[in-house]
């Protein structure tokens, strides 16, 4: 419904969703039809799931938990063929046409089009952020508000100062800024404010939606 909407692309919660990949190769077929591109958000550390994803055909994954310069370097290894990874090279799956493009044009595709995004969200991410933004083949980051809120303590410089924080490292580094939004509010001002990629939480938005439908009827 999103990409016959007119949205540029959807991204799947396969992190804090059931991460079924069958289910997925659907929705990436689906998207494919009308003309959306797929982000996948992972869980944490799986470069497995990584490999089957961009195999099935997503254009790019987005990780949680990035901490370190360390991880992000892991992240990226997961998600690149060699030499900038160490992701396992196939043709014969969705994303090299089932055998259908050579190795080369294969390779070259996944170097030129894989979108990388590691999520910022805890004060450690925020203290090592340059360091992560400075790791080759990282392209972005969506810093996670929810976790950066619930793990900052007393001694940790507010979360929306740290959240500026990240979004200036991230511009300096000339990374791309994706934003997770409530509506179409917190969308207009996250682009004013430097985005250049918002998703809605569909979730939160649907919910809004259906109780302001109930209100009518109570």
């Amino acid at each position: 419904m999103a990409a016959v909407a007119g949205f540029d692309f959807v991204l799947i919660d396969s992190e804090h969703g059931p991460a079924d990949l069958v289910a997925l190769r659907h929705h990436l077929v689906l998207a494919e039809r009308h003309g959306a591109g797929v982000l996948v958000r992972v869980g944490e550390h799986e470069p497995s799931t990584i490999l089957r994803v961009l195999d099935a055909g997503a254009d790019g994954i987005v990780a949680p938990h990035i901490d370190t310069a360390e991880q992000a370097q892991a992240l990226v290894g997961g998600a690149h063929y060699p030499p900038l990874g160490h992701r396992g090279f196939a043709t014969y799956g969705r994303s090299g046409r089932f055998g259908g493009v050579t190795a080369g044009d294969h390779r070259q595709r996944a170097v030129d089009q894989t979108l990388v995004f590691g999520m910022i969200e805890s004060p450690l991410g925020v203290a090592n952020a340059a360091a992560i933004f400075a790791v080759p083949g990282l392209d972005g980051t969506m810093v996670g508000p929810a976790d950066l809120r619930i793990s900052s303590t007393a001694g940790d410089p507010d979360p929306a100062s740290s959240i500026q924080q990240v979004h200036a490292e991230l511009a300096a580094a000339g990374g791309y800024r994706m934003d997770i939004v409530n509506g179409t509010d917190q969308a207009r001002q996250a682009f004013d404010d430097g985005a250049q990629l918002v998703v809605y939480n569909l979730t939160h938005t649907l919910m809004e939606h259906l109780a302001a439908l109930r209100g009518v009827t109570a």
